[in-house]
Formats: C-alpha cells, structure tokens, sequence
C-alpha cells in the first residue's frame, strides 16, 4: 500500500476533534405522512416506506389479501387514484445552506409532487430515485404533497399511442415490479405509494456525488486500485482528499474544476486479501473511508466495504457447442443456488431480520449464488451488503421479464437512465457476478406464439425495439459504468432449440409445463441451468393461516386461490403416481408434496454436477415466496424450510456423493469443488432395513480439485437381495450418502416404532436424538413451535442414534411429531 507521506494531516482527519465538520446534513421525511383516495375516504395515517395496500390493511380499511379469497376483494385499489400528505419543519441551519436537495428514493410509479403548492414534477419509474433542488420553494413551515396516478390509465395512454399491441398486456408499459400485476406464483396487488424512503440533503458548495472503487488489476501479489470520485464545484479549487483503508492512509491532493467531474486517485494494495464465496474461502472486505477537505473542514465523507475479487462470465466455443461458467479470482467456481423473487408483495413488510434469515439460510444450505429475477425489484442496499459479506454472488437481472417492451423514444430515455442509476448504485459490491437483460423475452417472442398473426414490418419493428435495449442501452450501460460481465437473456436458448443443452444457459421447463419424467433430467444436461423448478404444497403454518384455520384442509376456495398455475394441483398429482403411493389424508399429501419436489430438484441437481465441467452452475426455481402459496419454492412465505431446501442442502455440498442405479447397476460418483486433492477409502453397503449388511467392498479412491469423477461401478443384478427391501451407504472422506435401488413407492417398509428423547439445550435449543430398529425414510418433524430443525426429511438408519437441534424462542417443545414415508407405505 502507498505509505503516508502527511502524518499531521491524517490525525486531524481521522479522529482529532479539532478539524472542524461542514458536511451535508441529512433529514429523513418518512414521519407525519397521511394518504387518501382522490375521491374516496378521508385523510389517514400513513406509513413511508409503504403502499396503499398496506396503509388502508392498517386501518382495517380492506381485509388481508394473504389469506382466504381475499386477493380478489382488493382489486379496486389499484385502479384508484391516491393522495399522501405531509408537513416539516426546516431549520435556520438547513434554510442557511446553499443547496437544499429534496429526495424520493422510491415512488411507486406516476407521481405528481408539489411542495408549498408549487410543482416539483413528475415520476414514471419506481426503479429510480428523482432529486429536486428545493432551495427556492423551501421555508420554515413546509407542505409536501404528492399524488399517485393508477397505472391503467397511464398504460392504456401509451397502449393507444403505440402502433401495433405487445405481447402480456399492459404492464410493459410501467417500470415497476411486474410479479405485482400476477404470476404464476403470486398474487395480483398493483401497489402505489412511496415505497422507499425520503430525505433532505442540504450543503454549500462541496459533497461526494458518487465514489467507484474500481479494479484495474487483481492478483494474489498485488491489486490495483482507481478510486473514481465524482464531485460538484461551484468553482476551480484544491481540496486534499484523504483515503483510510482498514487502518493504512492515504493523502491525496486534488485540483477541482467547477462543475460536476470525475476524478482519479491511483491505490495499490500489496498481497490483498482476495474475496471469495463462502464454500471456497473467506468473504474478506476491506473497509473504506474517503473525506474530502477544503479550507481547513471535513466537507463529505462517506464508508463502503470492499471485496477485491476477478469474476468474469466465461463463454467460449467449444467441440461441443459454448461454456458457460464464472471464473473468480482465476479458478472455475461451480455455481450452486436458487432463483430468488421479492419477499413479500409489499416491500416495505420485508425487514432488515428477513434479509438476515433468508441469506443466513442460503449460506446455511451451501448456495454461493442467487439469481435475482429480472419480474421482481433491484433488491435493496441491506441485500447486497449482506451478500458481500456472507459469501454469495448474486447473478442480477434487469428487471424485464416474459414480454416484449415498447421501444419509443421516452421509454428508452426512461430505461437508459434507470440502468445508468442501479448499475452505479451496485458496482462496489464484490457479490455481483453478472449482470443480465432480461428473463425469457427472447425465448417468449420465439416460442410462445407471440408472432403470430403480425406482419413482417411489424415483427421487425418490435425486435429492432428489443435489440435496441437488450443489445445496445443495457451493455452499454454495464460497459460504461463497472468492470461486471453483461449476458443479454436468460435463457439464450429456449428449450425447443436443441443448442439450449450446448451453449449458455438453460431453463428446462420440460419438467412441470411439459410433464416429461424427471429422469429427463438426467439425461439432458446443459452448460448452466439457471431455471428448472417443481411445485410443493408449503408448511403446515402457511396452509393454515390460508384457510384461517387450525386444521388442513386442501380443498378450499382459499387453497384454490393460492395456486396461481392452471395446471398446478393435477400436475402435482400426475408425477405423485409415478414416484409414491398417493396418500389419503391432505396432511399426508402436503408432507409427500414436499418430498416429491425435493427428489425431481435433486436428482436434477446431481446431474448436473455429475456432468462438471460441461456443467457448471445450477440454481433450481425458486427461493422463496413472496405470499403464502402453493409454488416452487424451496423456503416458504413463512421462513420454513421445505423438504427441498434439507435435501438440497445435502447436494449443494462441496464433496458431493452421488449415486444413480439403472438397470440393476449403480454407478458411484465423486463430485469435488474444493480446490484440494482428496486421496482416502470409499466404503460400500447394501444393507437391508432391519441393519444388516449384506455385501461390503472398500476402495481406494482419489478426486482431483474441482473434478467430478466416477468411482465405482456396483452389479446389483448379480447379488441375491431383495432391491425393494436393500438400501446402499456409501461414505467417502466424511462424508455419507444413502440410496436406493427402487422407487419410494415400491419400497416395503416396516412401521416400526421410533423412541425419541428431547433435551433443553441452552437457553434457544432443544437437544433431539432419535433411533429405531428398522429403517425409516424420510422423517418429518414437526411442531407448532415457531423455529427451525438442523436436520429434517432424513432417512433414520436402523439401531443408529440420529442427534439433531430444534432451534427455537420456546420454553417447551411438547407437541413434536414425527411424519415418515413408512407411515404413507403401510397406511394407504
């Protein structure tokens, strides 16, 4: 690092009281807010961030569209037109300052603003922040309003306007979250208000605009560092800039000209401790200070922490078509993890501890990537931050999704400015991998029909439209802006294209809209799978708070109008024949439901990891949920974790055993993603349920870093065993893994009794173990204490002790219940 040249002056910067501070002053305006309909109800109470949703649900005004059939009694907001309201007072000091700065970090979505009755102007986007320059309108006593126009009518203005109609109605037409007009998986709520926050920012001459810090190159010796600080002057001056990285200074001099520019600054870091995800090393940040100087007072000052890392999108053709996979700090990192969506249809209920839970989980269950969906939000700062430090990169979409979007010219000096706004808001943050176009536009206009009945001026018009966004303002936009590889859609080939298996990445929706087997998945594996998903039934919580009721009952309007695809409850039955015995009772169901999802998503999963390095990445659809909801997610409304978020975090791990078993052979592979040599002993079982070994064989075995190899080859055909009542333990390293030679429905499982013993453990656990004689498959626990298990969904070994925490507030956990799949077998 470069050595500190002016001693004195870094003490007066950096902690000595006598440097006297000029800087911008901060209000927060989120308090005294009140909303009213334009021709309906009176003034009420508001909450900022909010939405009119919410605001009218805290007044009892409407009922909550999470539960029962809800969702279609609130329609009418959204074609509404709302009013909010707000007075503050501003001090001497502010009124004092040269510039005073109003600012809207969110508004959802065509806003009018007035301030003292006089216009501040107008707002069509909820992805950007929109500042005003106040200082003339300003007073002591101040009046804010602001008046929010319902998106129909702006939509069908623009749908008149354009010559030809678009393909998925007239959402396109509005940047805000499209998930809020309906999914798949999500309710209709077409929210309006201020979604984000509100603040004054107030100055005289000097502040920090925006700082970059910026890679020029990286390596385990050296990085090299180009801090870009942008910074207005009302005129030419020098100022000292002073740069603290963890406890190093750096002085620098600057000679400002007048007006708003860039500047560089040089920063060299000797051996940098690099950044990695947390499954291959230490998410290391380095903390950043900058104060800016001028005539003898701290004028600005500002903090960001730092991962220094490469990661680069490499694709390059190849004999079998074109890699796709993310090279950080020069090595090859498998990619492992979800497709993510906003966490609750209003975001201002998400909170601070749900981004803490959710990204805790993520790491909890071996995922160092989230793709974040290009229908839902660029998440909020909290989300990222976390991210850097936790470890996980995080694939970022443009928020386009399943559509074709207009192409006139406010529109795309509308989306050019948005792009320009998120991409500098994120570019320090070391989790951003890549940044991505949209999702599923391209495949949408080539496969589903959207060119029919057009003429050929027509479906020309609107692809030069998409490839003015997609192939010129956005790459453009992440070229000039940040170091982050751009990937213009997602996937790049549908999957009717036979190149969807050999280049780019995938979205393999033959399972579920198809109804194709999911061995299909075994053998059809391609460069990147960054969508394949199936649907489950959620907790036992989330369907009673549905229905509103303490029992579950899957038979309720309110259950019906949880499950947004057409298809969804027959699907989920049609490939519960094919796997298990359907079981008789909705508890059951639920409970097979989740077991059912977590098999096709992992045996998908396996795969796909087998397959490394022609594959290298695979985030299964989807996280999370955004309302209580029969979907794809592997983590519920409620925080609770699906079968599939236990089992997937068995095949996330970075020493992977994975076994497949076709025609009376198991084939037995070894999948490393460390970066260190594995050289020991693979021991294999076939043991029948009752614990007995029926065949035994060891060998020795070593894996390379990063590999995936196949290490042994198993003849069932010529043993004499019974394949229905024999399951095979494999273990390598410290590692285990259990498989089975039929399908669960074939398998004869015995009903047998399991003892269980449970401990307080410390003041927020409570110690289980559990055994029994015979082996039961898939165990459930269950409780109506709120809280997690460590393990869940497990295979119980026969006379083996299984140890596990129920982490939760509670003082007792007498309610435990206990769910396996021998139960379903013998039963129905």
């Amino acid at each position: 690092m470069r050595k500190i040249v002016f001693l004195l002056s870094i003490i007066f910067a950096f902690g000595c009281s006598s440097i006297e501070k000029d800087v911008p002053l901060k209000m927060s305006l989120i308090d005294n807010w009140q909303f009213k309909g334009i021709d309906t109800l009176d003034w009420k109470s508001a909450s900022v961030p909010g939405n009119v949703f919410t605001d009218l649900l805290n007044h009892k005004l409407i009922e909550d569209p999470f539960v029962k059939t809800n969702e279609e009694k609130v329609q009418w907001v959204s074609n509404k037109n709302w009013k909010y309201k707000t007075t503050f007072q501003l001090t001497n000091e502010i009124l004092k300052k040269k510039n005073i700065q109003l600012n809207f970090d969110g508004l959802d979505t065509y806003a009018t603003i007035y301030l003292n009755d006089s216009l501040l102007g107008q707002t069509n986007n909820a992805f950007k922040k929109f500042s005003f320059n106040i200082k003339e309108f300003a007073k002591k006593e101040n009046h804010l309003e602001i008046i929010f126009t319902n998106t129909h009518y702006k939509e069908s203005i623009a749908e008149n306007k354009n010559p030809y109609k678009l393909p998925e109605g007239k959402r396109i037409y509005t940047r805000k979250a499209q998930f809020q007009y309906g999914w798949d998986w999500g309710p209709k709520l077409n929210t309006s208000g201020i979604w984000k926050d509100v603040s004054i920012n107030s100055w005289d001459d000097l502040k920090f605009e925006n700082i970059y810090i910026k890679q020029k190159s990286v390596n385990r010796e050296k990085a090299i560092l180009s801090v870009e600080i942008s910074i207005e002057s009302p005129a030419d001056k020098d100022i000292n800039l002073f740069t603290k990285i963890n406890r190093e200074v750096i002085s620098s001099s600057i000679s400002l000209k007048k007006g708003k520019h860039t500047y560089k600054v040089p920063i060299e870091i000797v051996n940098p401790k690099l950044w990695w995800t947390h499954n291959l090393g230490d998410p290391y940040l380095y903390n950043f200070n900058f104060q800016l100087i001028s005539d003898g007072k701290i004028k600005d000052e500002q903090s960001i922490k730092k991962g220094i890392r490469t990661i680069k999108l490499i694709t390059k053709k190849d004999a079998i078509g074109e890699s796709f996979y993310f090279e950080l700090n020069g090595k090859p990192v498998y990619a492992k993890g979800a497709n993510y969506i906003p966490q609750n249809s209003f975001q201002n209920n998400v909170t601070n501890q749900h981004y803490e839970k959710l990204l805790s989980d993520v790491v909890a269950s071996n995922m160092n990537m989230l793709r974040v969906w290009g229908g839902g939000i660029y998440e909020n700062d909290i989300f990222y931050e976390l991210c850097d430090e936790k470890g996980i990169l995080i694939w970022q979409d443009f928020m386009f999704a399943c559509a074709m979007y207009p192409g006139d010219k406010e529109f795309l000096k509308n989306i050019k400015e948005e792009a320009e706004q998120q991409v500098k808001r994120l570019r320090n943050h070391a989790s951003i991998a890549l940044w991505c176009g949209n999702n599923e536009n391209s495949e949408g206009w080539k496969r589903w029909g959207w060119q029919a009945d057009r003429t050929d001026k027509e479906k020309e018009e609107i692809w030069n439209d998409y490839k003015i966004v997609f192939d010129t303002i956005l790459p453009n936009s992440v070229k000039k802006y940040c170091e982050t590889s751009y990937w213009k859609t997602s996937p790049k080939y549908g999957r009717g294209n036979p190149k969807y298996k050999t280049e780019g990445d995938a979205h393999d929706w033959w399972i579920w809209h198809d109804s194709y087997p999911f061995e299909h998945l075994e053998n059809n594996v391609p460069r990147f799978m960054s969508e394949f998903g199936f649907q489950s039934f959620p907790s036992f919580e989330a369907l009673k708070y549905i229905n509103q009721s303490d029992t579950i009952n899957l038979k309720t309007d309110a259950i019906k109008s949880h499950q947004k695809h057409a298809r969804g409850f027959q699907l989920i039955n049609d490939y519960m024949k094919r796997d298990y015995k359907i079981p008789t009772n909705d508890e059951d169901y639920v409970y097979v439901s989740q077991l059912l999802q977590a098999k096709g998503i992992v045996m998908g999963i396996e795969a796909q990891r087998r397959a490394k390095p022609y594959n290298m990445g695979t985030l299964f659809w989807q996280l999370n949920d955004c309302w209580p909801a029969i979907s794809w997610s592997s983590i519920d409304y409620f925080g609770n974790w699906k079968a599939l978020q236990y089992k997937s975090k068995k095949a996330f791990e970075n020493l992977l055993i994975s076994t497949t078993v076709k025609d009376n052979e198991a084939s037995i592979y070894i999948v490393n993603d460390n970066f260190n040599l594995y050289y020991e002993n693979l021991f294999i079982e076939l043991i029948d349920f009752k614990g007995n070994v029926l065949w035994f064989d060891k060998k020795l075995v070593s894996v390379e870093e990063n590999e995936s190899k196949k290490v042994y080859k198993l003849y069932i055909r010529n043993m004499n065993i019974d394949t229905q009542k024999t399951y095979l333990r494999i273990k390598f390293a410290n590692e285990t893994s259990i498989s089975y030679l039929e399908k669960p429905k074939n398998l004869l499982l015995e009903n047998s009794e399991i003892i269980k013993s449970i401990t307080k453990f410390g003041e927020k656990q409570f110690l289980i173990t559990l055994e029994s004689k015979t082996l039961h498959k898939d165990v459930f626990l269950h409780t109506s204490e709120k809280g997690h298990f460590t393990d869940n969904f497990f295979d119980l070994e026969p006379n083996k002790v299984k140890v596990l925490f129920f982490e939760t507030d509670a003082n007792s956990l007498n309610d435990l219940k206990i769910k396996t799949l021998n139960d379903i077998l013998t039963l129905n």
